[in-house]
């Protein structure tokens, strides 16, 4: 399941600089099933797929994210006021899963509120949870609250697998960081993040994707300082 971190950057500046929030996505169902076929000309349909064992699966991993990370909110993520039968599934899983961890917050959003919410005021949200189309949306858009994709690691999860996405090279640092955060390797993830934090706070070696005009090498060597 993608995993996406959208975090503040300090001393890159955005329209917001109190973003912390985590994207959990099921990614194996969903709109996304290609379970698509037409009727008759001109009529097609697709199937949208939602199970137990895979949206028990993905809560699970939210919750005990939440915990282990000492997040305090999940936010189920949904259209079950329209996809009654689907997404009320889902978020049935869901609320089985919230009473095992009652030290965490768990509340429902319907997705339409989700999007006004986030670009109103992200800081409301904490660990977001939610079927595969809506968190392939969702995680783009909190990616733009913090300046772009090139900003945001994602991280595809599996029970024996872990794959690494999107490799720019602040990018490359930060999954470097996430892969050490997954192995409990955390001081040495926490050296990391401070480097790449501190070099980007400074201000002198930024990358064309971070607006500035630095090499690869320059501000590798900016890092490497800072470590």
């Amino acid at each position: 399941m993608p995993i996406r971190p959208c975090y503040s950057l300090p001393g890159y500046k955005t329209k917001y600089d109190d973003v912390d929030l985590i994207t959990i996505r099921e990614n194996t169902e969903g709109e996304y099933s290609g379970l698509e076929h037409q009727v008759v000309r001109g009529v097609v349909e697709s199937l949208k797929i939602i199970t137990r064992q895979a949206s028990l699966r993905v809560a699970e991993y939210a919750f005990h994210y939440a915990k282990a990370h000492g997040r305090e909110r999940v936010s189920a993520i949904h259209k079950a006021n329209i996809m009654q039968k689907t997404d009320g599934l889902f978020l049935k899983c869901c609320r089985e899963v919230a009473e095992k961890y009652p030290e965490i917050v768990y509340e429902e959003v319907v997705i339409d509120n989700c999007c006004m919410m986030l670009v109103k005021n992200p800081s409301l949200f904490d660990v977001l949870v939610m079927p595969n189309l809506y968190g392939d949306i969702i995680s783009d858009l909190c990616a733009g609250l913090i300046g772009g994709l090139g900003l945001t690691p994602s991280c595809n999860i599996g029970e024996e697998v872990l794959l690494l996405l999107r490799l720019y090279m602040v990018l490359l640092l930060i999954l470097l960081e996430s892969m050490l955060r997954h192995l409990d390797l955390h001081d040495k993830a926490d050296r990391i993040q401070d480097a790449v934090l501190n070099t980007i706070a400074e201000g002198k070696y930024r990358t064309g994707d971070l607006g500035g005009k630095a090499t690869t090498t320059d501000f590798t060597k900016a890092i490497c300082d800072h470590l």
